[in-house]
């Protein structure tokens, strides 16, 4: 929502001869108080959150039919991958497939890890870590791209341990 729309509103209810509205999505929450009497607004608060939580609400209502489908589609496959393990990051950063742009990737889909193996690295503030199976089996599913940026806990490998 922009400055424009939000000085709308405000004449709008200035006008409508409410005593007070409120309007939450999902970035900002607005409430516009005023006096019937003379019909001014008398107290006006726009409180945004962060940077990042604007960004979606641009997006948000072209993917709310896709969240659904995605949602039905995806009932299946999860029953299909409940038999694999699932190896997930243990922090943020940017996930790696090579220990370096010149060096072979470290594993790839159908490869038999052992426990130990390093299956790739995540760096985080300019410090490469490791990251290292914690059961052996063979890699089913390799969940995300070369070169993107992970969240704490978010899938990567699928692990069959059969």
């Amino acid at each position: 929502m922009d400055l424009k729309e939000i000085q709308n509103l405000i004449k709008f209810v200035a006008n409508s001869g409410v005593a007070e509205v409120k309007l939450e999505m999902d970035d900002v929450k607005i409430t516009i108080r005023t006096t019937l009497e003379t019909n001014v607004t008398e107290a006006t608060y726009v409180q945004q959150l962060p940077a990042q939580a604007a960004l979606p609400q641009a997006v948000a209502p072209q993917q709310t039919a896709p969240v659904v489908v995605n949602v039905n589609t995806d009932t299946p496959a999860a029953a299909e991958d409940s038999k694999y393990i699932t190896i997930k990051s243990p922090i943020i950063g940017t996930f790696y497939r090579k220990p370096s742009p010149d060096k072979p990737v470290f594993t790839e889909i159908g490869s038999t890890i052992a426990k130990g193996d390093v299956l790739c690295v995540i760096e985080a503030m300019k410090l490469f870590n490791e990251i290292e199976s914690e059961v052996s089996g063979k890699i089913v599913k390799i969940l995300v791209d070369d070169m993107s940026p992970v969240e704490f806990d978010q899938p990567l490998f699928l692990v069959d341990p059969s």
